[in-house]
């Protein structure tokens, strides 16, 4: 028997599909020379653009010509920090006069300018994972994946997913990778350590992220086909990879491979391939060949050009793997000329290859004006239609 061609069941006949999705469904299967899809990774100056003209009645859509969603997000396994519920309680924990230390929704202490919580980096002081002690009192219960509230809107949620898969758009589960969850448990340099000095606490706090994930993946699952599983994972910083192989072989990817073998095997639509993308900043390049080999890695983002990465070359070394991101936030604060020379290098090069979303390394900066950041969109639609 056929299976009903709903998105969910079997894939939704192409001409059935919206054009963002089969836009960005091309994308990831690196159809070369296609039209590049267009939207961006995120912004921190929308306030500043304000300042200097922006229109503020114009949707960011409307007015730099993004496309519409191709995708849609299930989400509800974190991203920065755990999926707890419930989450601590947020407290301000000391005045320092111009300061604050507040205990966050993490469990984490954070030290922030008074009455400020966005637009800067605060600097985090303490972390909640210390011992074993810590880990079993405060933490693993949060991450109890039969908590009733993590599944009290699921039912609203599934029938959006269905919809949305209805027109073709790829399904993407959304998570927190490995190292930035047990990096927002223990702190990055508390976490170096851990691993050689309780390496128990470290496979029972992944242990405690897989048993959850599986567990919400697969209550998705019994209504939605997916299409992408998306580890928020942050694992590089501008010399390289933050932990060794070896240490992402023990404590990570075994891990990720049973969550992904199992995400397979529930599939509604067996034939449906699964995407696996990774998102880090920093130097990624030498744990690409590391992801491929472990998890068939088929998407990574959103390659830091300050860190040395140039999405070109490595599109020419992994010529399998889909690149999304690559357009150096410091070009786009020196003005048209130097934008020009950017995106010339690197657009008609990666449509030709395929498998390429231009976006800014990260979200766009303050420094980066408004009128140069309409220079670069024109410039995208004229190199990338």
């Amino acid at each position: 028997m056929m299976k009903p061609q709903d998105g969910v069941h079997g894939m939704v006949a192409r001409e059935q599909m919206s054009e963002s999705a089969r836009k960005l469904r091309d994308t990831y299967a690196r159809v070369p020379g296609i039209p590049l899809f267009k939207r961006e990774f995120g912004y921190y100056c929308l306030e500043r653009w304000a300042e200097q003209g922006m229109p503020q009645d114009v949707p960011l859509a409307e007015l730099f010509d993004y496309d519409p969603p191709g995708h849609y997000p299930l989400g509800q396994l974190g991203w920065c920090e755990a999926a707890f519920d419930p989450l601590f309680e947020t407290v301000v924990l000391e005045d320092r006069g111009e300061y604050e230390l507040e205990q966050d929704f993490a469990g984490r202490h954070v030290l922030y300018f008074k009455g400020r919580r966005n637009g800067f980096m605060p600097e985090y002081v303490d972390h909640p994972v210390k011992d074993r002690r810590t880990w079993e009192e405060d933490i693993v219960w949060r991450l109890d994946p039969t908590t009733p509230s993590r599944y009290a809107d699921l039912d609203e949620r599934m029938a959006q997913a269905q919809a949305a898969a209805a027109q073709g758009l790829m399904i993407s589960q959304n998570l927190i990778g490995g190292y930035m969850y047990l990096r927002s448990l223990i702190g990055p340099e508390g976490l170096l350590y851990a691993f050689y000095d309780m390496p128990d606490v470290i496979h029972a706090a992944m242990e405690a992220w897989y048993k959850l994930a599986d567990a919400v993946i697969a209550r998705h699952q019994e209504h939605v086909t997916l299409d992408e599983i998306y580890l928020a994972e942050d694992i590089c910083y501008n010399g390289g990879c933050l932990i060794s192989p070896a240490m992402m072989k023990e404590f990570l990817f075994p891990y990720y491979q049973q969550l992904i073998a199992n995400t397979k095997a529930r599939q509604m639509d067996k034939t449906r391939h699964l995407y696996v993308q990774i998102d880090t900043d920093g130097y990624a390049v030498p744990v690409i060949p590391l992801y491929i080999a472990a998890i068939g890695m088929d998407v990574m983002s959103p390659f830091e050009v300050a860190a040395g990465c140039d999405v070109v070359a490595i599109g020419q070394q992994y010529p399998g793997l889909a690149l999304f991101g690559g357009i150096d936030k410091r070009v786009l604060a020196q003005g048209p000329a130097a934008i020009d020379a950017m995106v010339e290098r690197i657009l008609p090069v990666m449509r030709a290859r395929g498998g390429y979303i231009p976006t800014c390394d990260h979200g766009v900066p303050e420094e980066v004006s408004y009128a140069n950041y309409l220079h670069y969109r024109q410039r995208c639609i004229e190199l990338g239609e």
